[in-house]
């Protein structure tokens, strides 16, 4: 009989394409899933917002320790992360500010531009010098925190203490990029399908696609349209399929139909269980059954800064951009036992479905998890603060949930927002759009016109683009590990094509080129760890993994309107103030509000 570090040891190799056997997958919630690659049988993606590496990461793991919550690495963390403390660009930047530091304070700043062209200019072609003059967000409104030269600055690990406390006990990769330059759209297809050309725009009020004339789509929707109306997506319009698209289409503004697969379709054809969960997808009014009405998502939460926020965005929802894996009227799942397998949901369920497959344990094998606005941590109307509320909430359930023991949780990002990160990808996929961008420039950039020919011939594609931070929390990934190798986005389906033995995607999608993230994983020698954490990141234990037996859970029917900011015990939440005035400030989790902000509807997120 084989011993069970040769069988993980078989499976590991199987992953990275050496010929070993499989290990069979082991019964899910009364359900079985196909066999995999390697030990996981759980995947769950926690998908933020908005965040470049160095925003996150400049001086890990030296922490100022002046205020915030208190950080202190392990010897043994690796000295060669790549982040602008390594690379000596702290005080002598080729930008025209230096980076500074923002402390927890100053959580609730503005946006910063991250459209597909400024940011390939603010690269300058590898010199990294040009972020104030392309992404930087100039004067705040209202009571965000900002200051010149914004876009140069970073948090430490006395902010982002959870983020930092898990790349302690897990792993980090210091090398992942956006699949191509651009807003959060882009990031999202590029995370289910490693594509974003397939665009066509549809009539909001009639369901028609192309409603200006075939050979004039909608230029926001569709980016160099071919004949007949098929270009590539590079800002946020919102999805086709969804009621809540277009302010429950009332807008004017053409919505966005994909064509081709995404990682849905090829899970179904496999048989393998996934979902896609978000916060607010709940929606606050049914739908009420009837041809041509709508179902509205306007339930909100209130952030930090004590802004009320509306929940749910439909551009951050990718499945709904595919008319086969989506779910237009926000129907709920019968049951828990339907969640991740067909039924009237689709396989696109609200965060409490999410929570409440988890204690059930019934997760299905791939789980997609998005927050509510207010937590994903989007500057303007999220922070830092709120989203690792957010992810301590998550992470702190899966680990004690029936599932740890084969799960990988993958925590990534959709987009940069235009934060400086001084590390280039010189562009392995070029584009060479002329027509004047967003900056009044030739939309790609000298950089990415002098690339390698566009795959397929698809333009507005150009990448890799900005580098965001990268964790594997997992009992299989490897302990205060930095690995380098290059990723994107697509690198997690083509993890999950791989371990589900499933086929690519096809189309000239990046899952055929994208990096491996086996190096942050030890197949042959399992951590074992239940590294759980306080609401400021600290950690409150660290263990070996306990067996948890599944509850029955039920579905929550209606919208989850209670204010989590406010039903969660906040004694360890710190106090927060967001650099407005002194009658104005709130502690973190107030429940007091003052302002709703709902997305703008053409600008870039």
């Amino acid at each position: 009989m084989r011993s069970l570090g040769a069988l993980v040891g078989a499976a590991a190799l199987t992953v990275l394409g050496a010929s070993a056997p499989a290990r069979a997958a082991a019964p899910d919630g009364g359900r079985s899933h196909p066999s995999t690659a390697t030990p996981i049988k759980h995947v769950v993606v926690l998908f933020g917002e908005n965040v470049s590496f160095d925003h996150y990461f400049a001086t890990y793991p030296k922490a100022a320790n002046t205020d915030g919550t208190k950080f202190t690495a392990s010897k043994a963390t690796p000295k060669d992360v790549d982040n602008l403390r390594t690379a000596g660009l702290l005080t002598k930047n080729p930008n025209q500010y230096a980076p500074k530091r923002l402390t927890p304070s100053q959580a609730m700043t503005c946006d910063q531009n991250h459209a597909y062209g400024p940011e390939q200019y603010a690269y300058n072609g590898g010199k990294n010098d040009q972020f104030v003059q392309n992404t930087d967000s100039g004067k705040c409104s209202g009571t965000l925190f900002g200051e010149p030269g914004l876009v140069m600055d970073y948090y430490d690990g006395n902010t982002v203490t959870a983020l930092w406390n898990y790349a302690q006990h897990y792993s980090l990769g210091d090398r992942s990029f956006s699949s191509v330059y651009g807003p959060s759209t882009p990031g999202a297809l590029n995370l289910i399908s490693g594509q974003t050309h397939g665009v066509v725009s549809v009539d909001p009020a009639s369901g028609t696609e192309n409603p200006k004339q075939t050979s004039t789509p909608d230029s926001y929707t569709v980016q160099s349209p071919d004949a007949k109306g098929v270009g590539t997506v590079i800002n946020d319009p919102d999805p086709a399929y969804d009621d809540c698209s277009g302010k429950d289409h009332t807008s004017k503004n053409a919505l966005a139909s994909m064509q081709g697969r995404n990682i849905g379709d090829v899970l179904n054809s496999r048989k393998v269980s996934w979902g896609w969960f978000q916060g607010g997808f709940r929606p606050s009014t049914a739908w009420d059954g009837q041809q041509g009405h709508y179902a509205k998502c306007d339930t909100t939460h209130t952030n930090v800064g004590g802004a009320s926020v509306v929940d749910y965005s439909p551009h951050h929802s990718p499945f709904e951009y595919y008319k086969s894996t989506s779910n237009p009227h926000h129907l709920p799942p019968k049951s828990v036992d339907e969640i991740g397998h067909s039924g009237q949901a689709n396989h696109n369920y609200d965060l409490t479905d999410f929570g409440a497959a988890l204690k059930a344990g019934k997760l299905p094998a791939v789980s997609f998890v998005k927050a509510a606005e207010y937590q994903d941590g989007h500057a303007a109307y999220s922070d830092p603060i709120d989203e690792q509320h957010f992810l301590v909430q998550q992470i702190n359930a899966i680990q004690k949930s029936p599932q740890w023991k084969d799960t990988a949780v993958v925590v990534a990002y959709d987009d940069s927002d235009g934060w400086y990160d001084h590390a280039y990808a010189k562009p392995r996929n070029g584009s060479k759009d002329t027509k004047p961008g967003s900056n009044g420039k030739a939309t790609d950039s000298p950089a990415c016109q002098a690339g390698p020919a566009a795959s397929g011939g698809y333009a507005d594609r150009c990448g890799p683009g900005t580098r965001q931070p990268l964790l594997v929390v997992s009992p299989y990934s490897k302990v205060n590990k930095v690995d380098h190798t290059q990723t994107d986005q697509s690198s997690v389906i083509r993890f999950i094509e791989d371990n589900w033995h499933t086929d690519r995607m096809g189309d000239h999608s990046f899952d055929a080129t994208a990096g491996s993230l086996s190096g942050l994983f030890d197949f042959r020698h399992p951590n074992n760890k239940q590294v759980l954490l306080n609401a400021d990141g600290s950690v409150k234990s660290v263990g070996p993994i306990h067996p948890v037996k599944a509850v029955a859970t039920s579905i929550t029917p209606g919208p989850d309107m209670q204010n989590t900011a406010a039903a969660t015990d906040t004694s360890s939440f710190p106090a927060v103030p967001v650099g407005i005035a002194a009658g104005a400030l709130v502690a973190a989790g107030a429940t007091g509000t003052f302002l709703t902000l709902r997305r703008k509807e053409r600008g870039n997120a």
